[in-house]
């Protein structure tokens, strides 16, 4: 086979590096590509993927290694190649006119535009060849340049009026005026009664296969739990009520939980199951999934005290520490679908996770893998047979997904064992069989570093640093859990977090970079890379109490607000509007595997307000209000688009955010069990401000942010512990130095959910509440 070298040689994306052997004259997404074919009047050939996507490796070795189809796209166009990660704007742009063109969507993305790059025909994959009646990659290609060099100055005027169409679209109508307390709670509730409607009641998640996980949706009934529980009925009676709110988030957790969507050997989730069981997965792993679902478990465990939550968390943070975490402290990007089947000497989807039954007896042994093979359904002709979806063309015959079939309870007892030795031995099974796993070529990394998932890395970390604390009993070794002090959870947020500020950071203009391969990208970060940071570090400053944190999390606020922010009709664009090839400046309204950008900023700015003093929070607040009415039209429509942004409704709809000062000697045993309790309770509308009087930089940093807080931290000085107020509305609880005081505050239902009035810039004052 004939060696090619090709431009994208030259690049640091795993996705292009990739393809950097193709016999296609490739283009990365530059000037001098737009530049080629504006100079030759050629269409651009556009294609958009990932390094981790299955189709889009079955693509390149059908097409783009193919001479034939090479030597069409290097005659006829110019071909331009882009990793959907380090450009999302790019990919979003086309994404767009492909959906709105009834071509679909999802990647391999393939798109022709004219030399202005205005998009005149698009799709996904293309098959080489023609079969059943479709027409191949090699015939579409042809047909296109038969058709260019027909009528290109119609193809031109077609693709410039077709973006102009979505640029018009997609324009923002939003509203100037803020959305009364009435209108967000009646978001709120419809997003929980749409999500009622599609509750699959057998088999958790929300519709049928392929199910994705998709936190924001789990965010938000765990909120509505909070808003609409009774105070007469304990947890556990809420939890089992069908189609209450907590039933459906519990459930769904559950079963992807016990589900092969959940690497049960080595910890996290895959991208989604086919099936509609949580069974069979597309065997791919992202960082932007792992972290939120890990935050979404810590939740669920301190709203229900369940530990099993917590033990998911676990794997999956110690997943991400173990194999996706970069040897200096930040996060890589995925792991891969496919890996080499040595048997076959191909890549296969899956060929790393799956087990054949012989397997699992040579390495476990008989004794261990009777326990083990019923309780995961391991089967000698295979187990992906629940559903006609989950091996739809006989891939996997012969081969077991793991899939927690029984209760540990069950298993034990067939075993005839304690729970606790059934566990011990399932834990052992499951550490022997990743040491035999590891053995096996591992699924591609992709060891890019993203500036927004790290920040949902080190929010995740953080937040298990706190919440698993209230561990009972604590946890030990479980493989794929590791058994770490959740103070070290806490280390390794914070050495991400300086990771991400050494490499991406550029602290002279105040600005991000998107990732880091080798050396930072050249491209700027984009706005939900900002706001997903700025979760991340109001997260670890909750958890740590260092101000360093919350003053970075105050900048990148401030920088977000500068580059995205919509000054005619609120809310914040996806970009910057700074790249003359993007022709489209948009505002993401649909919180998806990735949370739209202005739904997880108006929660950080609420949180941003309720760490600051009287007048610097009212702008805050003021700011998120206006965040949510520029979504107001499609909140009302289709709230279930937008979870995300209806749990930082919540948020304001509450008024102002509880704030937990607690004064103290930042590492004395008193003082971290005021914060541990403060954590421990699922509050989301709380926030958490550490304050040690004897620390002058502390206490000259409060001095300037909220000096209320400090004054009250300083009034609690002499008192000789640590001491916790509790406050709402500028108003506290008499303090407290016992942490089951602060827990059952907390645990406490709001009083109200209407907005209290907003009272003048006064000081806090001090109320005892009975």
């Amino acid at each position: 086979m004939t060696t090619h070298t090709n431009r994208l040689t030259k690049e640091t994306s795993p996705y292009l590096l990739q393809h950097q052997h193709n016999p296609v004259d490739w283009y990365p997404w530059s000037d001098d590509a737009f530049a080629k074919a504006r100079r030759e009047d050629k269409p651009i050939f556009l294609s958009v993927g990932y390094s981790t996507c299955h189709w889009c490796h079955v693509m390149e070795h059908e097409s783009f290694e193919n001479e034939q189809i090479a030597a069409i796209l290097n005659k006829y166009f110019v071909s331009i190649k882009v990793d959907r990660e380090e450009r999302p704007d790019v990919d979003k742009q086309y994404m767009t006119y492909v959906q709105a063109t009834g071509s679909g969507g999802g990647w391999p993305m393939s798109v022709w535009l004219t030399p202005d790059l205005q998009p005149f025909m698009g799709g996904t994959y293309f098959p080489p060849e023609d079969k059943y009646g479709r027409m191949g990659f090699a015939s579409v290609l042809k047909r296109v340049a038969e058709v260019w060099a027909r009528n290109k100055e119609d193809l031109k005027k077609q693709g410039a009026d077709t973006m102009e169409q979505l640029a018009e679209l997609t324009r923002s109508q939003g509203s100037q005026e803020a959305l009364s307390n009435a209108a967000a709670i009646k978001a709120m509730a419809r997003c929980a009664e749409q999500l009622a409607s599609r509750h699959d009641q057998e088999r958790g998640g929300f519709g049928s296969a392929p199910k994705f996980p998709r936190p924001a949706e789990i965010n938000l009934l765990l909120r509505e739990h909070l808003r609409t529980r009774k105070l007469d009925q304990d947890i556990d009676t809420i939890r089992a009520a069908q189609g209450s709110p907590l039933h459906m988030a519990v459930t769904t957790l559950d079963h992807m939980a016990a589900g092969g969507i959940y690497d049960h050997v080595g910890g996290g989730f895959h991208r989604y199951s086919v099936d509609e069981y949580w069974h069979v997965p597309h065997f791919e792993k992202m960082l932007y999934d792992n972290p939120q679902l890990a935050s979404t478990f810590l939740d669920a465990f301190k709203a229900t005290g369940d530990v099993r939550y917590a033990r998911i968390a676990r794997g999956i943070l110690d997943y991400l520490v173990r194999d996706m975490r970069h040897p200096d402290g930040g996060f890589h990007s995925a792991e891969d679908a496919d890996s080499l089947d040595p048997a076959l000497g191909k890549k296969i989807e899956g060929a790393f996770y799956l087990w054949t039954e012989a397997e699992i007896d040579d390495v476990l042994g008989p004794e261990r893998a009777a326990v083990f093979k019923p309780h995961y359904y391991v089967k000698a002709e295979g187990n992906c047979d629940l559903s006609p979806r989950s091996d739809p063309h006989h891939e996997f015959t012969g081969k077991n997904c793991l899939i927690q079939k029984q209760s540990l309870a069950d298993t034990a007892q067939s075993a005839g064992m304690s729970e606790v030795e059934a566990e011990r031995v399932l834990a052992e099974s499951r550490e022997m069989l990743a040491a035999r796993r590891a053995l096996r070529p591992r699924p591609h990394l992709d060891d890019k570093v993203v500036t927004g998932w790290n920040g949902m890395a080190i929010g995740a970390l953080a937040t298990a640093s706190q919440a698993l604390q209230a561990e009972q009993p604590p946890i030990s070794r479980s493989f794929p859990v590791e058994g770490r002090n959740p103070r070290e959870y806490l280390d390794i947020a914070i050495k991400a977090a300086e990771w991400v500020q050494s490499k991406l950071w550029d602290a002279n203009n105040k600005k991000l970079l998107r990732s880091f391969r080798g050396t930072p990208s050249g491209v700027s970060a984009f706005a939900d890379d900002y706001a997903y940071l700025i979760a991340g570090l109001l997260e670890l400053y909750g958890a740590s109490g260092q101000t360093r944190w919350l003053v970075w999390a105050r900048e990148l606020q401030q920088t977000m607000d500068t580059l995205f922010w919509d000054d005619t009709s609120g809310g914040y664009y996806s970009n910057s509007g700074q790249d003359s090839s993007i022709l489209l400046r948009m505002k993401e309204d649909y919180d998806g595997a990735e949370p739209a950008a202005s739904s997880i900023a108006a929660g950080n700015l609420s949180r941003l307000g309720a760490l600051s003093g009287a007048e610097q929070a009212r702008t805050y607040e003021e700011r998120a209000a206006a965040v949510a009415a520029a979504f107001g039209e499609r909140l009302e429509e289709m709230p279930l688009a937008l979870p995300q942004m209806c749990c930082s409704l919540y948020l304001q709809a509450l008024g102002h955010l509880r704030q937990v000062i607690v004064a103290g000697r930042s590492q004395s045993p008193d003082t971290q069990a005021l914060l541990a309790a403060a954590h421990s309770v699922f509050a989301p509308e709380k926030v958490v401000i550490a304050i040690d009087p004897d620390d002058e930089e502390a206490t000259a940093f409060w001095q300037t942010l909220n000096p209320e807080a400090l004054g009250m931290a300083a009034a609690a000085k002499d008192k000789g512990q640590a001491v916790a107020f509790i406050c709402q509305n500028f108003t506290c609880k008499a303090p407290t130095s016992d942490p089951a005081t602060v827990q059952q505050i907390l645990a406490e239902p709001r009083a109200t959910i209407a907005r209290a009035p907003k009272p003048a810039a006064v000081p806090f004052r001090l109320r005892s509440s009975r």
